[in-house]
């Protein structure tokens, strides 16, 4: 397999191995992305007349037939192929023949990448959010399901003032909710069209569209000036990543409340059998291992964040194979909040809370109580405060 950039001299594997990295299994996920990135590309060389009709017609057939094959199975990235845009360019010139050579006129394999991970970010991104959406549903069903349950509501993690199952679900479902609007804000950074900037610094001599390729491929409009791309990378992965930090925190702090709900002290809230798991050595446990996983992500995702942040800080400008080892954590991130939303959105579908356990003290009142007499004795609330505090002075 000849990678894109192969001048004809043998590398030393140790080198292939190091630089290659993770890539050839991480970007599995990208081969559909640069196939229709691909096939922009090659439509707006041959509306520029820069590729013949029957070079176009070969190259999306052939680009089309490789993405469905990959999809089915039918081939894999390996590590000889070095990334997904060496394979499928590799593997389209195997397919046509020459023509699968002219595809590349117009562009660097840093536009190609970095186009691939653009289409897959706003794809993750609209995914993430959608599934976002499914957990504060299942709040929302909760609330309405079992919303007039009683319950105290925590200060300083003792009981302060009333609450109930309604207010406690509705609370999380809107902060979830505005989590995640703001991962789909993130798509403003993501939604730029980085093909035609090629290597940074664009095509000359080549009469390059890119209207033409960021319409195709339903981008906002294309990324200018061609030198601000390169800058561009890992802010909108930031972004992201940040954005999902803040979803996964919620979704941790919910889990926080279930597990003290869920302890014999509490037993507020019962879970379903099939998402606990069990002890090895005491055959009476349930134990709520999945929840306590969503808590512990919220520091998972803080250190992908600053992974990203920390391989772009002080990178001088234009292209550095840095950027490279942006995906893994990238993708951690993303895969991992993913899975967070679905698993908690199914949980709290199953969450019965236990009305007869909930026992609330009566002096929960209290600040109600003082509230009254301001208003019905017309004194003022720091006489009132003290009034009432006195009744419940323990």
């Amino acid at each position: 397999m000849k990678r894109l950039w192969d001048k004809g001299q043998p590398l030393d594997e140790r080198i292939l191995r190091y630089t290659a990295g993770e890539d050839h299994q991480l970007d599995a996920r990208l081969v559909q992305h640069d196939v229709c990135a691909s096939i922009a590309h090659a439509a707006m060389l041959n509306q520029q007349g820069l590729l013949s009709a029957e070079d176009f017609a070969a190259i999306e057939q052939g680009l089309n037939e490789l993405g469905e094959a990959h999809a089915n199975g039918e081939w894999t990235i390996s590590l000889a192929d070095e990334d997904c845009h060496t394979a499928l360019e590799g593997r389209l010139t195997d397919k046509i023949g020459d023509a699968g050579k002219r595809i590349h006129l117009g562009r660097s394999r840093n536009d190609q990448v970095l186009v691939a991970l653009r289409l897959y970010l706003r794809e993750a991104a609209n995914s993430i959010a959608e599934s976002a959406g499914k957990v504060s549903a299942a709040l929302r069903g909760l609330a309405e399901a079992q919303g007039d349950i009683e319950l105290p509501g925590y200060t300083h993690m003792q009981q302060g003032m009333p609450s109930s199952v309604a207010l406690w679900a509705e609370a999380f479902a809107t902060e979830i909710d505005d989590d995640a609007a703001g991962v789909l804000r993130t798509l403003a950074r993501i939604n730029l069209c980085p093909l035609g900037s090629a290597a940074g610094y664009g095509t000359p001599n080549i009469p390059a569209d890119r209207q033409a390729t960021s319409d195709a491929l339903d981008f906002a409009k294309p990324h200018e000036p061609v030198t601000a791309v390169q800058l561009s990378r890992g802010k909108a992965e930031a972004s992201l990543v940040f954005e999902l930090g803040l979803l996964m925190q919620d979704l941790g702090r919910l889990s926080a409340d279930l597990l003290l709900f869920y302890t014999q002290e509490f037993a507020y809230v019962s879970l379903p059998d099939n998402m606990t798991t069990g002890s090895s050595i005491m055959p009476q446990k349930r134990n709520p291992d999945v929840l306590e996983l969503v808590r512990a992500a919220t520091a998972t995702m803080q250190g992908c964040l600053a992974e990203i942040s920390g391989i772009t800080a002080k990178l001088p400008s234009g292209y550095q194979r840095d950027l490279q080892r942006i995906k893994p954590p990238l993708f951690k991130a993303i895969d991992l909040c993913e899975d967070s939303c679905e698993i908690m959105a199914s949980l709290v579908s199953g969450v019965q809370f236990v009305a007869e356990n909930i026992r609330i003290d009566d002096s929960v009142h209290a600040a109600g109580d003082a509230n009254k007499l301001v208003v019905e004795e017309g004194i003022s609330f720091r006489d009132a405060y003290r009034q009432v505090g006195q009744k419940y002075k323990k």
